[in-house]
């Protein structure tokens, strides 16, 4: 059993292949595996003084290894996708534009709980027990909101209003032919 613990320098020696292993694993043979074996030996460097002798130190750097990996994953997910060419906008004064107001003037129609727990969840991103607590209730009260709200704006939004058919308008049609005429 050991005493003392090696020099740090040994340690990235002896695990090094082992932690980059780890990073291609989770992240691919990207520059991103690099940099999350940079990471991982910087923050295992930090920490080293004070992890204990009978630590297993493997298993430590590859615990840390995997974490910096998904957080390289993660940063990757919220960062922009450049494009060739930037789509149109129709305001540049941040005003919606029209299927916006729709939206807008829809959403004003909703019952308030409704409203707010769609706005809440759908355009804000909060889950639904944080939109319980704003509500004043509970997870499941703030899902069937949410979701009665978005059923309202289908119906409002997507399904056009049944138009009437008018009697005269059936009858004032021109007649059709029937097969037997066509094949004569």
């Amino acid at each position: 059993m050991m005493t003392t613990k090696p020099p740090f320098d040994r340690v990235v020696t002896e695990h090094g292949e082992t932690v980059l292993r780890v990073c291609r694993a989770v992240l691919g043979p990207h520059t991103d595996a690099d940099d999350a074996w940079s990471e991982t030996f910087l923050a295992a460097l930090g920490a080293w003084p004070t992890l204990p002798l009978t630590a297993n130190v493997e298993a430590w750097l590859v615990t840390i290894a995997h974490r910096k990996a998904i957080d390289i994953t993660r940063a990757r997910s919220r960062h922009a996708i450049p494009v060739g060419e930037l789509p149109e906008r129709a305001s540049t004064l941040g005003i919606p534009d029209a299927g916006a107001l729709d939206l807008w003037a829809a959403l004003a129609t909703l019952p308030h709980k409704q409203r707010l727990a769609v706005a809440y969840h759908h355009l804000g991103g909060l889950p639904y027990r944080d939109v319980a607590e704003l509500l004043g209730g509970s997870t499941d009260a703030a899902r069937r909101a949410a979701a009665d709200g978005m059923v309202s704006l289908r119906t409002i939004l997507i399904e056009p209003p049944a138009v009437p058919r008018s009697t005269s308008a059936a009858t004032s049609a021109p007649p059709t032919a029937s097969l037997s005429e066509e094949t004569s």
